[in-house]
């Protein structure tokens, strides 16, 4: 097989959400296998200027975009900017998303709505303007940031994983339509990364760290630099005829019942 299938140098990759976490660590495997990297945040201009530095500091060709995902009108604007000033964008990787921990019972509608908007609807606006150039072109990779909870439920995350339930047959249908366009659509499901956001409940002696570590067969927490090998190989011609598909990196947790906590 030849390395050239997984040749991705001098494409052009929008990641969306890509000012930290695993946003940042599939921005990162794209960067140093050859992309430009176009980052996109909406917090604040200074945590987007300082992603794009640590980029830049690693030999990635960065440029970065503040806009909200979730607003049609500042996505068309964003994406007209983008393509003049970086050029055609050939891989889009849909990672923007947000969580709110909260019993439904308990959860505003407001709250579920928002979790929606930006985890489900947001893919949908920023593919869907995005797309129209790939399909000019014939060729284009789009990957939708799914989830372990496109496929189980968990107590107090129902809105995230309606929204990330949604998105997998979101990715399907998008891949459905456009397939003929030569325009792959697939998902990457992560499971259980050690984040920043992750470090409280990794402590040895808290409960989530021995469930999660007992769970997973592979007895570990992910390390995001384990997302590259996934975003790399679904933005290369080696997943030309890889459509549809969800990619889970979850360390074998959708693979098993699990086992009981005293089995070793």
């Amino acid at each position: 097989m030849s390395i050239s299938l997984f040749d991705i140098k001098g494409k052009n990759a929008l990641v969306t959400g890509s000012t930290h976490g695993l946003g940042m660590a599939m921005a990162r495997g794209l960067g140093l296998a050859g992309a430009n990297i176009i980052v996109n945040g909406n917090s604040s201009q200074e945590k987007i200027d300082k992603a794009v530095a640590q980029y830049k500091s690693e030999g990635i060709n960065t440029t970065g975009y503040k806009f909200n995902v979730t607003r049609e009108e500042e996505v068309i604007s964003a994406i007209a900017q983008i393509e003049t000033e970086v050029g055609q964008i050939d891989i889009l990787v849909n990672n923007a998303g947000i969580i709110k921990r909260t019993p439904l019972i308990e959860m505003e509608v407001s709250d579920f709505k928002e979790v929606i908007d930006v985890d489900l609807v947001s893919p949908f606006i920023v593919s869907k303007h995005v797309v129209k150039g790939m399909i000019a072109r014939k060729e284009g990779k789009v990957i939708n940031i799914c989830s372990m909870m496109s496929e189980l439920g968990r107590n107090g995350v129902g809105a995230y994983a309606a929204a990330k339930g949604g998105l997998k047959m979101l990715t399907q249908n998008m891949a459905t339509e456009w397939a003929k366009h030569n325009i792959q659509v697939n998902g990457i499901g992560p499971g259980y990364f050690a984040t920043s956001q992750t470090a409280p409940i990794r402590v040895d002696g808290h409960p989530f760290n021995g469930f999660i570590v007992n769970r997973t067969p592979a007895a570990k927490w992910g390390d995001p630099s384990d997302l590259a090998g996934a975003a790399i190989f679904l933005s290369s011609k080696a997943s030309d005829f890889v459509n549809g598909h969800v990619l889970y990196v979850d360390g074998g947790i959708l693979a098993t019942i699990g086992k009981p906590s005293n089995e070793s």
